[in-house]
């Protein structure tokens, strides 16, 4: 069912903060079957998990906050504050990308594009579980967006 290559994993390597290896398909073996469905769906809990245990209380950042006299410090202080602010935002819309798939995949209808409803593919999904689009879909999305914007 997975590989078991020895190849290095980077820590950014979603199968690797899962702890799974790559989905090896079975000959003959139904697309979206039960396996396939697990092994995501185990992958996107652990994500959740791991980006809900990296994140900092507002509070604590308002108890790190010192009021620097030197308006260079105070500079530095509000970037940080600042990056941390927009990592976190970047966190939450993902999290909440990763409860849609989650609820996708309880109802069965996650692995397949949600324009054309064609199979995404086990690979594409491995390497963005949260994907909806398949790339043809992805690809014209993205020329659609760049021709609005710009």
């Amino acid at each position: 069912m997975y590989k078991s290559k020895d190849k290095k994993k980077t820590s950014l390597s979603i199968l690797s903060i899962a702890g799974v290896c790559s989905y090896i398909k079975k000959k003959n073996e139904k697309y979206m079957n039960e396996n396939q469905t697990s092994h995501f769906k185990k992958i996107l809990e652990t994500w959740k998990k791991q980006l809900n245990k990296n994140k900092k209380d507002l509070y604590y950042m308002s108890k790190k906050s010192a009021n620097f006299p030197d308006p260079i410090d105070r500079a530095v202080q509000e970037e940080e504050f600042s990056l941390e602010l927009r990592k976190r935002d970047r966190e939450n819309k993902l999290i909440k990308k990763i409860n849609m798939t989650l609820k996708k995949i309880q109802n069965k209808n996650f692995g397949y594009c949600s324009t054309c409803g064609v199979k995404i593919g086990i690979k594409r999904l491995e390497a963005r579980p949260t994907a909806h689009l398949c790339i043809d879909c992805q690809t014209l999305e993205e020329i659609r967006n760049k021709q609005m914007l710009g």
